[in-house]
C-alpha cells in the first residue's frame, strides 16, 4: 500500500467530532480527525513500513502523522531521524504521543530523551520526559539506573514550578509514573509529589490546569497498582 491510498484509506475514517477536539487540543490543517482505535485494522494490514512512516509524517497531516508513529520501525531510526520527527511535532499530541512513544521502543531510546530533556524547547523536554514514562510504564526496572532516576526526581522536583506548561505536564506524569510503575523509588517518588503539592499549568484560550501528582498516585496506591506495567507502549 502507498501513501497516496493510506492517505485515502485515513480520509475516509475521518469524523468531523474527532477532528473538531483534536483541533481544539492544538492540532491544525490539515487533518482528518480519525480517532486512535480506528486506525488498527489498516494498521494490521501495513505492520511495519519505515519507508511508508517517513512518507507520512512528512505530510504534516495530523492523522499521517500519528499513523506513522503506529507503523514505524524505531530500530531503524537514528538520532538524526527522531530529531527530524520532533521538528514537525508542533504540538504536545505529536510530541509526547507520537514522537516519545516511538522512540521509547528504540534501543537509543534513554540517550536520545536525555538530549531533549537538556534542551531549551518545550516540547523536545515534554517528549523526553513522555519517552521515560512511557519506558518506565513498560520495561522491567532492572533496565534502568536507580542513581538517575533518583537524580531525576530531584529535577523535576527543583524545576517543575518554573518549566514551560507542556513540560511540567510531562514532569507530573514522570512523578506519577515512577511512583506506581519503577518499585524502587516508589517512595521517593511519593515523597516528591508530596513535597511538590499541587501545580498550576497555563493553558492558551483555556482555563489553567491543576496538576497534582500525589492525589493521583495515592488513589492508585489504594487501587493496588503499585508495579503495574504495560504490556504494549504503542497501540
Amino acid at each position: 500500500m502507498d501513501a497516496a491510498t493510506v492517505m485515502q484509506e485515513l480520509e475516509a475514517l475521518g469524523k468531523e467530532r474527532t477532528k473538531k477536539m483534536y483541533l481544539s487540543n492544538g492540532a491544525q490543517e490539515p487533518l482528518f480527525g480519525v480517532a486512535t482505535g480506528a486506525m488498527k485494522p489498516l494498521a494490521k494490514q501495513i505492520k511495519i513500513n519505515q519507508a511508508l512512516a517517513e512518507e507520512l509524517y512528512a505530510t504534516g497531516n495530523y492523522d499521517a502523522m500519528y499513523f506513522a508513529g503506529v507503523i514505524a520501525d524505531p530500530k531503524a531510526m537514528t538520532a538524526a531521524d527522531f530529531d527530524r520527527w520532533m521538528d514537525g511535532a508542533y504540538f504536545y499530541m505529536l510530541s509526547d504521543y507520537v514522537v516519545a512513544v516511538t522512540l521509547a521502543e528504540a534501543p537509543i531510546a534513554q540517550e536520545v530523551a536525555d538530549a531533549w530533556i537538556a534542551s531549551s524547547d518545550e516540547l523536545r523536554m515534554s517528549a523526553g520526559w513522555s519517552c521515560y514514562c512511557w519506558l518506565i510504564g513498560n520495561r522491567k526496572d532492572h533496565e534502568f539506573s536507580e542513581s538517575k532516576l533518583a537524580a531525576m526526581l530531584e529535577t523535576v522536583k527543583n524545576t517543575i514550578t518554573e518549566a514551560p506548561p507542556r513540560t511540567q505536564s510531562a514532569m507530573n506524569t514522570f512523578l506519577y509514573t515512577v511512583a506506581i510503575s519503577y518499585v524502587p523509588l516508589h517512595k521517593q517518588a511519593v515523597a516528591t509529589a508530596q513535597a511538590i503539592g499541587p501545580v498550576e499549568m497555563k493553558r492558551d484560550n483555556k482555563k489553567n490546569a491543576t496538576l497534582h501528582a500525589y492525589e493521583t498516585i495515592q488513589k492508585d496506591i489504594e487501587r493496588g497498582r503499585v508495579g503495574f506495567k504495560r504490556k504494549y507502549v504503542r497501540c
